[in-house]
């Protein structure tokens, strides 16, 4: 059976034509002619046809601004064109596989695995599974929303011209529509004039969570079900995904994000969940006409039926007068009202999300019993999986600020109470803090903030509007709070604190929050012991944790890490502290949750999601995990479907490895001699990498060499884009950072210093055949190796040159030099250690690479060019930033 009409060749010579053609049309043949020159000299100098790209730098030198304004655009657009058609071959390549059932990480894959387990063990794997997806508002997608709408309907068009059986009139008819949406992106503003706020970056998430991952989730677990059904009997599958969100609620370096926001973020989500579930039961209500004279409705429907006619006699009689003898609808139509009236000032709304799952579950129980088995499958059971997980908040919010802005705030109530907490140490704030959470009256009163600095004015009202959230919407709805740089245990206790004071917490029954020490830095790390145990041991928190079931979430920091100690040493740490964490909560008897602080990017944790669950250490593997998913991440992983089920899916399957493989073996088996040429390879790189950023003119170098002034200005998010506005790379956010060497195509963060580590290593008396056999028999070094190998090969020295150049001729003729032979060194050591020819080890990433590469090239040395202006025209800065809209949409990453 032939599932597809085209080719991933096809889908891209055609939208590259297409591109060309509304190029001419729209602006002018000789910029048509300009953009093909530029085009084909790229591709004859990658090809090996041409020894230079000195035909390809003499004509972007002599670009007048308009033109270059139009070439930037022109090979922008290009990119989102190729990017539909690689998203459309990778649905060809899932439903391919599905239908010839060889796709890998698969579902079936997963209960295949278990197939020789007691299905008591395997009911256990399941409970135990909870995975927790949470978006940011990290300022690193690069579309404006109505671009996006526009990328969405030619994806849709490429969809239909697919998979459907089309006359030629309806071919055609479908082509003049794709034609005219790509003139119509042509002639649509490219770069944001105004920086997003907080609250556009909200709704983007939801659009995610509205538009696909709600259906997608319940055919995931309908999938789930039915491959476990084909092994075992009568397993049951509880909630296996949640998802959360830091947009509208995260705080730390967004001054924007202010308590209103988040108030208008939970209002906006309660509106859009509880749209959606009314939308499934008029849905349902289309299905469900059945006649009571063919029914035995059953006790327990018929109860739950009787008390919502209780709760409304007025609205039962018009259902019945509307449904008569139609018991199904006359029971859906009394669940909209319940539904309608959450959060009103009407009684009997539900009160809980147990009151609608049980009204649903009634639903399905009686279809059952009336042979209406694949009705209840296939209708009512997604709709009762999509409110377990989804509840009526759709997502649950996690607030996050910065330590220092807690310290702050409680030196400055306490002051007002003669109290000087700023000059107390560190075992005198702990004993404050705990013996003002324990005792029953408050120590300061939050809602009373006259006369306070801002900042901490802004805090204790976060604090106090806590409580009105959690009554209005639910505990559930926001019940996280992250500490950003927490390196001391008053860091975690002075949430608690503040928490207890608003009212939030009130020990020992009750803690409405759980509070999570975000550990970036090496020294919060590698004090992690010191943090956690204390705090397990402190009288306050031992309670509070108990009340939140002695389960302790703490968040690692992947992007700071990196960016203060180098790729590899980063990940490092991250792994000896997870098992070192591990080791603690088992030392005290808690469940720990560890929450990955992951970007988009490999420097910054990013890379396959299934092979970075399975690469985590046994200890750590209690079924439990939650992730970040940022920036254009998000839209690459969740925007399709298909896509987005596919993910989920090999999530799921990578979870539920993972948690069986730690039942079997619960810690990892690793030979301490890996142990220490790990510790010795990090070490050495830690040195390599922090001596380059000490180095005299560094900042200097990064400043001249990538466009991160550029980056700043691109209103991309409502953040800042550094902490404080000075130029050092410790001020500066990890985002920019990526994002500035990605676009110079030297992509150091993603490998600088794993070749001096490797070497330093093998100085030291190491083998290449031990790296080797680390690489083949252990997760986490394959996993390290592979993404670094990732990043080398998007990595390309020799645009890199064109940026050095821009550069002083010192500072290039100083640090460029380092970067070439640390770059030769670590693809060296990559490929050799992996055993390949090839940096690239996916067949479809090389030809991705292939076909992007050259298209990339013109719009590099175009920005150097104009980068290397000491003075540019308006034009010529709308130019520069389509170059870096373009290199972000070739290179499929911005930070």
């Amino acid at each position: 059976m032939t599932l597809h009409n085209r080719t991933v060749g096809t889908d891209v010579r055609e939208l590259g034509a297409l591109v060309g053609e509304v190029l001419e049309t729209q602006t002018s043949t000789d910029a048509f002619e300009t953009v093909e020159r530029l085009r084909t000299t790229a591709i004859d100098y990658r090809n090996g046809e041409i020894d230079s790209r000195d035909n390809l730098d003499r004509t972007l030198r002599g670009l007048d601004p308009e033109t270059a304004v139009t070439v930037a655009r022109a090979f922008a657009t290009y990119f989102e064109m190729v990017n539909l058609a690689e998203e459309r071959e990778r649905v060809r390549a899932i439903r391919t596989a599905s239908q010839e059932g060889s796709l890998a990480d698969s579902l079936g894959a997963a209960v295949e695995s278990l197939a020789d387990r007691d299905p008591e063990v395997v009911e256990q794997i399941l409970e135990d599974v909870l995975i927790e997806p949470t978006f940011t508002a990290h300022p690193t997608e690069a579309h404006r929303k109505t671009v996006k709408a526009k990328l969405r309907t030619i994806a849709d068009h490429l969809v239909a011209l697919d998979e459907r059986r089309l006359t030629d009139t309806e071919r055609a008819q479908l082509e003049d529509a794709l034609e005219a949406q790509v003139t119509s992106l042509w002639g649509t503003r490219q770069i944001r004039e105004r920086q997003p706020e907080p609250l556009d970056e909200a709704r983007n998430v939801h659009w995610y969570l509205e538009n696909t991952l709600f259906d997608t989730t319940g055919e995931v677990y309908r999938e789930i079900e039915d491959t476990l059904g084909t092994e075992f009997d009568d397993i049951g599958v509880p909630k296996l995904f949640e998802f959360r969100s830091w947009a509208g609620s995260d705080r730390d370096g967004n001054p924007y994000v202010t308590p209103d926001v988040t108030s208008e973020t939970l209002a906006r989500q309660r509106r859009s969940v509880l749209e959606k579930y009314q939308e499934a039961l008029a849905d349902l209500s289309s299905v469900l006409a059945h006649d009571a004279d063919r029914l035995d409705t059953g006790e327990v429907f018929d109860d739950r039926l009787a008390a919502n006619r209780k709760r409304f006699p007025t609205l039962a009689d018009q259902a019945r007068e509307r449904y008569p003898d139609e018991p199904y609808r006359q029971h859906l139509r009394l669940m909209g009202e319940r539904l309608e009236r959450i959060g009103d000032v009407r009684p009997n709304g539900y009160d809980e999300l147990t009151g609608f799952t049980a009204d649903l579950d009634a639903l399905a129980t009686s279809l059952r019993a009336n042979g209406g088995e694949r009705i209840a499958a296939v209708h009512v059971d997604p709709l009762e999986r999509q409110a377990q997980t989804f509840g009526f908040c759709l997502a649950g919010l996690d607030l996050r600020d910065h330590q220092e802005k807690h310290t702050e705030a409680i030196a400055a109530a306490l002051g007002r109470e003669d109290i000087a907490y700023e000059s107390l140490d560190e075992d005198e704030r702990v004993e404050l803090l705990t013996e003002a959470i324990l005792q029953d009256a408050p120590l300061i009163d939050v809602t009373d903030r006259e006369g306070l600095f801002d900042p901490a004015a802004r805090v204790l009202e976060r604090f106090d509007r806590l409580n009105d959230w959690q009554r209005e919407y639910g505990a559930d709805a926001i019940d996280t709070y992250c500490i950003s740089m927490a390196e001391k245990p008053s860091h975690v206790l002075e949430v608690l604190f503040l928490a207890d004071q608003a009212g939030a917490v009130s020990l020992p029954e009750y803690c409405g929050l759980d509070v999570v020490p975000l550990l970036e830095t090496e020294a919060a790390l590698d004090g992690a012991r010191e943090i956690i145990g204390t705090l397990f041991e402190n009288e306050a928190y031992s309670q509070a944790l108990a009340a939140r079931g002695n389960l302790q979430e703490v968040m690692l920091g992947y992007s700071d890490s990196n960016k203060e100690n180098g790729f590899f040493a980063a990940n490092w740490d991250l792994y000896r502290n997870q098992r070192r964490l591990a080791d603690i909560v088992d030392d005290h008897d808690v469940d720990l949750r560890l929450f990955h602080g992951r970007g988009g990017s490999i420097s910054r944790g990013g890379g396959p999601m299934n092979e970075a669950l399975l690469a985590l250490p046994n200890e750590t593997v209690n079924g439990q995990v939650k992730f970040t998913e940022q920036g254009e991440a998000i839209a690459e992983k969740y925007a399709n479907p298909r896509i987005a089920e596919r993910n989920l899916e090999q999530m799921l399957n990578a979870q539920i490895r993972a948690r069986a493989r730690s039942l079997d073996q619960p810690a990892d088996d690793v030979p301490e001699e890996w142990l220490d040429a790990a510790a010795t390879i990090a070490d050495a790189a830690r040195t390599a990498y922090q001596d380059l950023l000490t180095m005299d003119g560094f900042v200097s170098y990064f400043e001249q060499a990538t466009p991160i002034t550029v980056i700043e200005e691109l209103n991309m998010g409502s953040r800042p884009a550094s902490r404080s506005g000075e130029r050092t790379v410790e001020d500066l956010r990890a985002i920019p950072w990526v994002f500035s060497w990605t676009q110079s195509r030297c992509i150091l963060p993603g490998w600088y210093g794993l070749g001096a580590g490797i070497e330093a290593y093998l100085e030291e008396g190491g083998s290449t055949e031990m790296l080797q056999a680390m690489y083949d028999e252990w997760a986490f070094f394959r996993t390290t190796i592979d993404n670094a190998a990732l990043a080398l090969a998007r990595t390309d020295m020799e645009i890199a040159s064109e940026y050095a150049a821009v550069a002083d001729d010192d500072l290039e003729a100083r640090f460029f030099p380092v970067f070439e032979a640390e770059y030769e060194r670590a693809a060296d050591f990559a490929t050799t250690i992996g055993d390949r020819e090839d940096l690239v080890n996916r067949g479809w990433l090389r030809e991705s690479l292939r076909r992007r590469n050259p298209y990339v090239d013109p719009l590099n040395v175009l920005q150097t060019h104009l980068l290397d202006r000491e003075h540019r025209t308006e034009t010529e800065k709308r130019a520069l930033r389509l170059t870096v809209k373009g290199i972000a949409a070739g290179m499929k990453n911005t930070g």
